[in-house]
């Protein structure tokens, strides 16, 4: 998969529990956003799969443009 899916024009604002096992979407096409439903399988692409140390909210990207994945940094107001 060459260019992901834009799937928002803003993060989404979540509580990411410790020790849990996440599946960031990286191709846009989950309808599951941020988190993969399995639709790479059709489209392309892998999901992003991490855990946190601890409790803590986060921002994660939906235009799929970001630097630092799973996390916003700002490319969606480029």
């Amino acid at each position: 998969m060459s260019t992901p899916k834009r799937a928002g024009n803003e993060p989404i604002a979540i509580e990411l529990e410790k020790d849990k096992r996440y599946a960031w979407c990286s191709c846009g096409y989950s309808e599951d956003q941020p988190f993969c439903n399995g639709a790479h399988k059709k489209e392309g692409g892998i999901p992003i799969v991490f855990t946190v140390v601890e409790e803590k909210k986060a921002y994660l990207c939906t235009c799929k443009l970001t630097k630092t994945p799973p996390y916003c940094d700002g490319t969606h107001k480029v």
